[in-house]
């Protein structure tokens, strides 16, 4: 989930948006389904089960509803169709194991509703680049992470897949981070 989210960040995740369910108390209560069900709006940062194992927590950024066709080309994302519009901003510099300096191209990318936040992109034609067409089924979500070039998530149907209402934890709220200048900021 990289920019959005760095190594050393931590999280407050709510986790009654959605409504209740059995994830909102550690099993102490048995639900079945949720209790004054909500659904997630694209561009929300959801915690959720891994549909394959229900027992490891993934947290992606919702791109499609139920009934949205997905597509990825050239590396650019289409919802029903439509390019989702993006625009090059100042590189993502990041240092990992030590190492030097390393630029990364960064977009600001806007979902049809509005949202607004930065991708990270290297490339446009790696392993998921170019997938599609997806068509998500009721009541499933298609999940997406920020770092495209570095993200296991729904394009994968055999790694995440669609991911159903009913695994979804919480919301990502606010943001604790090392980072003085991202401290205490509301996640988006």
């Amino acid at each position: 989930m990289m920019p959005t989210l760095q190594v050393g960040d931590y999280l407050f995740v709510s986790k009654f948006p959605y409504g209740y369910s059995r994830y909102s108390f550690y099993s102490l209560i048995p639900i079945s389904g949720r209790i004054f069900p909500v659904e997630p709006k694209r561009g929300d940062i959801v915690v959720f089960k891994l549909p394959r194992d229900n027992s490891t927590d993934y947290i992606k950024r919702v791109i499609g509803l139920p009934g949205d066709e997905i597509t990825v080309r050239g590396g650019v994302l289409f919802i029903n169709g439509k390019e989702v519009p993006r625009r090059r901003i100042a590189d993502f510099v990041t240092r990992e194991d030590g190492g030097p300096p390393r630029p990364i191209p960064a977009y600001e990318e806007t979902l049809p509703n509005g949202v607004k936040y930065t991708i990270l992109q290297a490339g446009t034609n790696g392993p998921l680049g170019n997938v599609g067409r997806y068509k998500v089924p009721e009541g499933k979500y298609f999940m997406m992470g920020d770092n495209r070039d570095n993200s296991n998530d729904s394009r994968a149907l055999l790694g995440v897949g669609y991911v159903p209402f009913e695994n979804l934890i919480g919301r990502a709220a606010l943001l604790f981070s090392a980072s003085p200048d991202r401290f205490g900021t509301t996640v988006r």
